[in-house]
Formats: structure tokens, C-alpha cells, sequence
């Protein structure tokens, strides 16, 4: 039995609730059909060719924020920055030229590996060129350093100067092992992000990620696709010069045929990898060297804030996220180049504005209600970062944060799935909610992809905010299971990080506007009462918690 099935019974918070706008049969209501029709008209317009796939410091930027900042003034909701509905977040934009060639080397074995078709590389030092010369290959097995797991994959081990090679995922789930770090279920030590930066505090000149597509949880092309063209990190005032100066990714079959150049066998050590004391292994004699140039470019682009204030506690707040941008356009494919991002995330855009027109008809809430658009997601949720640093509203009076990211385009489902469940009492504020709607909580499908630290709930919770990321199953009223898990595979294989990722007027957005409901009631409640829900114990973010609102008494 999964923890949230525990709250059978607790059903008390939306007692005082009005439920006028209840959508437990959205097919019906015509309330229901009216969001709806919204989303469909904001989702059309967000991803259309005309917004260039909406990349942070682009003219699709200024056609997005500016949009939205019309469509919050037009529902009577007000800026949420002072008298400005923008917060700058100043970023530098990276382009690395896509010639680069990566050189491996042995005495036993050479390779020339391709830009795109064998391998990425990349940086985060905000430089115009970099080089990697002779430096030596070392499997660090998964890179991880996690005390509290009695686990360090860089034990007695140097590696300035070295390349190190390092496995997707963490042993957890390559093993299956409920005991060992979460099992199934991803941890933030599974996620390329901490790898890369574990690679760094350790001092490595190069960092190279062995991609597999069942536990990186997508395919070759998403990596391709989200590494090549413009790469936006937050502007740093020391050019992020500790960063390790190259950053990528391996196929697989690009790493085996290294191994087995160097008389490895890549299972094997793979296999050695997720038992607790491996030690790192050379990669026989072999040696890489690569060099990439970049265009830089400083700018500034925008979180979009609005906001209904409070009536009696304003500086209390519920905040709604989610990310405008997507991936913009790449001049060097063929064909259609522009990724549109329709479904990730003009759907939450929408459901932004949607919720603004719910809360706008009803009386305006004791705390405040924010509606927070950020930048930059997919390039490391970077805009929730920057406001999770520089707040407008005190993180230690900060309710909850509840964020929308990819709404449901397959129509109305039966079950509810909490991203990283069992994490805050927020869960039994959504199964109220989900109950009143003739709906019922399901485990996370697919915890071993790590979506709890792909989207930018994550910031929140890391400063302590209970944070909640929930989202329609796959449950299908109309068609099943079986059916609702393959629509959401194909979207996966076929259309996520793609230009194919674009506004299909026949959406069925009756669930996504089911979903929009559950958000809504949350909301209204925490909005109007004195309750600040909290981490669940066990939680890594309760500390943190605990220490804010020591602060705030």
C-alpha cells in the first residue's frame, strides 16, 4: 500500500469550500468546456511558429512574456514584482559549434567520434574556446559521493585532469534493490545534472555520461536534440570557470567499442558498479582529446509574476509555477527546425491564465495567490532557481508551491499520479480534491525517469517550500490502461524535445482541465486558512523547513 492510500478519512479540507465549479464530469459542465476552450486558445497562440519555440533571449521571449503579461492584465490580476509583472534573471546564452570531433586514443585503439551521431559535448564555462588534450579515461562507475548511503564511487581516487566516464541512473535501479538508495525510483545522485557537477568538485577536465535509453528514461534524440543549439546557464561573475571545461555524453555503443578497445567488458564493470565499494577503473591506456568553441552572448530574460493579493495575510502566499520557455529553433536541422514545445509547456503556460480567470471569480483570498511564469527550464530550471535565490514573496511564509509542467493532451483519466509521492502533506489536500472528483491516486509509473528533479517544483522544495507535482494517469475513462500508457510512451519516443511536440487542435483537454480543477480547490483552501502544510517525516527537505519557520517565529 503506497503511502498516500493512508489518507482514507482525512477528507476535511474542502469542507468550507465552494464547490460551484467542481468538474467530476467535465464532459457535462459547461464550466468544464470553458477551460477547455481556454487552454486550447492559449496553447494554440504560445506555440505557434510565430513564438520560435519560445527560447529565453530570443524575440519568441518578448512575444511570450508580453503575452502573458496582457492576458493577466486583462483578468484584473496584478503584477507580482511591485508595480512590474517581470523579474529579471540575467543569463548568458552558449553556443558551441556542432564540428566538433572528439579524438580517442590508445595503443591498441583509435576512434573519431562524431558531434550528434556518436556523442555531445558541451560546457558551462562561459569561455569562447576549450580544449582537452591526452587527458586519460576513468569509469567512475555512477559518480556518486553519498555519505549517507555509505556510498563514494571517487574514493583514494584522483582524477584532475582525467576524463571521467560515468553511468546514467544510480544503483538503485540498475539493481532493483529496494534497500539501496530508492530503489526503482530515482534519486537526485541518479540526475546528469549532479553527476556533472560531483565531476567538478572532484576537479575532472571532462565529464562524459554513457547514455542508455531505459535508465536515462529517453531516447539519443532528446539528448541531441536538448544539447545542441543555444545551451542558457544563469551569468556567472567567475565564468563558471570551476566547472569541469567539457561536459557530455557517450551512445552506448560509442562506450562499448571503447571498452572493448581497451580490453574491458563494459557489463561487467557496469555490474561491478552498483555494489557498494566498487573502485573506479582506468580505462586501459586510452585517452581523449577535443576542443569546442563557442559563441557567448550576455542577456536578460524574464520570470513572469502575477498575483492576487491577500486580504488579511498578504505576505502569505500559494504560488503557481510554470516554465514559458522551450527549445527555440535550430538553423542546422532540415525540415522543420523549430521546436514548438506545445505539450512541455505551453499546456501549463496555459493552465497559468486558467487559473487566474478560477481565482479571478471568486472573492478575493485571505493570503496571496502568485502566478509565476519562469524562464529557462530547459535549460536546468534555471528561472524557478534565480526566484527561489531572489524571492519577491518570503520563502519562509511561502504556503506551497504547486507547479504544471506537460498537461494531460489524452482526455480524462481515472487516476492521479503524485510526482515523488509521500513528500508533504500537500498529498492529502490533492486526495480530497481527487476524491470529490470520482478519481483515485496512483504510484508514480516511472520514478526510476527522476521526474521530481526535472522541473522546477525542485527549487522550491531545495529551500524548504512543500512543493507539489501532480498530474493526470494513465488511467483512460474512454479507453483503458493499456491505452493511456502507450499514448503517453509514443509522446515520449516520438515527440518530447522534438520539433514534433506541436498544437493539435483535436486535443482531448477534458482531463487537463479536470487536472486544473485539482490545483484550483487546493489552493483555495490553503489560500483561506491558517494551515502551512509540511514535509512528511523522512523527507530530505523537512530540515530545512523546520529551520524557516524557526526563523520566521
Amino acid at each position: 500500500m503506497q503511502k498516500y492510500f493512508l489518507f482514507f478519512g482525512l477528507g476535511v479540507f474542502l469542507t468550507n469550500c465552494d464547490t460551484s465549479f467542481n468538474l467530476a464530469d467535465s464532459t457535462t459542465t459547461d464550466f468544464s468546456i470553458s477551460v477547455e476552450k481556454v487552454l486550447h486558445e492559449h496553447i494554440s497562440i504560445l506555440a505557434s511558429d510565430e513564438y520560435g519555440g519560445r527560447a529565453p533571449a530570443t524575440p519568441g521571449e518578448v512575444k511570450t512574456i508580453e503575452y502573458l503579461r496582457d492576458n493577466f492584465i486583462d483578468l484584473g490580476v496584478g503584477p507580482g514584482n511591485g508595480d512590474s509583472y517581470f523579474q529579471s534573471v540575467a543569463v548568458t546564452e552558449i553556443i558551441t559549434k556542432s564540428d566538433a570531433v572528439m579524438n580517442i586514443e590508445g595503443e591498441a585503439y583509435e576512434a573519431t567520434l562524431t558531434y550528434g551521431r556518436d556523442m555531445m559535448v558541451g560546457t558551462q564555462q562561459q569561455v569562447p574556446e576549450l580544449n582537452v588534450s591526452g587527458a586519460n579515461l576513468v569509469f567512475v562507475g555512477y559518480g556518486i559521493v553519498a555519505p549517507e548511503y555509505e556510498w563514494n564511487d571517487y574514493a583514494a581516487l584522483d582524477v584532475r585532469n582525467k576524463t571521467v566516464v560515468i553511468l546514467v541512473n544510480d544503483p538503485g535501479y540498475a539493481t532493483q534493490n529496494e534497500n539501496l538508495f530508492n530503489g526503482n525510483a530515482m534519486t537526485y545522485y541518479g540526475r546528469w545534472t549532479y553527476k556533472f557537477e560531483e565531476a567538478a568538485r572532484q576537479g575532472a577536465a571532462a565529464a562524459l555520461i554513457v547514455h542508455e535509453t531505459g535508465p536515462a528514461g529517453y531516447g539519443w534524440e532528446v539528448v541531441n536534440s536538448s544539447w545542441s543549439g543555444p545551451q542558457i546557464g544563469l551569468e556567472a561573475e567567475n565564468l563558471n570557470r570551476d566547472r569541469t571545461k567539457i561536459e557530455g555524453w557517450l551512445t552506448k555503443e560509442s562506450a562499448l567499442s571503447i571498452f572493448n578497445g581497451a580490453g574491458l567488458d563494459y557489463e561487467a564493470l557496469k555490474t561491478n558498479a552498483s555494489v557498494r565499494g566498487f573502485q573506479a577503473t582506468p580505462i586501459g591506456d586510452v585517452k581523449l582529446s577535443v576542443s569546442i568553441e563557442n559563441s557567448i552572448r550576455n542577456s536578460t530574460s524574464q520570470n513572469v509574476i502575477a498575483a492576487i493579493p491577500g486580504t488579511t495575510r498578504p505576505n502569505e502566499s500559494v504560488i503557481y509555477t510554470a516554465h514559458w520557455d522551450h527549445l527555440g529553433v535550430n538553423p542546422e536541422l532540415n525540415g522543420d527546425n523549430i521546436f514548438n514545445g506545445a505539450a512541455d509547456n505551453a499546456t501549463g503556460t496555459a493552465g497559468l491564465l486558467a487559473l487566474a480567470q478560477l481565482h479571478m471569480q471568486k472573492d478575493r483570498p485571505e493570503r496571496t495567490i502568485v502566478f509565476l511564469a519562469v524562464t529557462a527550464e530547459e535549460s536546468g530550471l534555471l528561472g524557478s532557481k534565480w526566484y527561489a535565490e531572489h524571492p519577491i514573496f518570503p520563502i519562509e511564509t511561502t504556503v506551497a508551491n504547486i507547479n504544471m509542467d506537460n498537461l494531460n493532451t489524452f482526455g480524462r483519466m481515472r487516476d492521479v499520479v503524485v510526482v515523488g509521492a509521500g513528500s508533504s502533506e500537500l498529498e492529502i489536500y490533492l486526495e480530497d480534491a481527487v476524491l470529490a472528483q470520482g478519481r483515485y491516486i496512483m504510484p508514480e509509473p516511472n520514478p526510476e525517469r527522476g521526474y521530481y528533479y526535472r522541473s522546477d517544483h525542485f527549487n522550491f522544495a531545495k529551500v524548504g517550500v512543500p512543493a507539489l507535482y501532480a498530474e493526470s494517469g494513465e488511467d483512460s475513462i474512454d479507453y483503458g490502461r493499456e491505452w493511456g500508457a502507450a499514448q503517453a510512451q509514443e509522446y515520449t519516443d516520438n515527440r518530447y524535445h522534438a520539433p514534433g511536440d506541436e498544437y493539435d487542435p483535436n486535443w482531448d483537454l477534458s482531463g487537463a482541465s479536470e487536472d486544473i480543477n485539482l490545483y484550483f480547490e487546493i489552493t483555495n483552501v490553503l489560500a483561506n486558512s491558517l494551515d502551512f502544510p509540511q514535509w512528511f517525516d523522512g523527507n530530505e527537505f523537512k530540515a530545512v523547513r523546520e529551520f524557516s519557520i524557526a526563523e520566521r517565529q
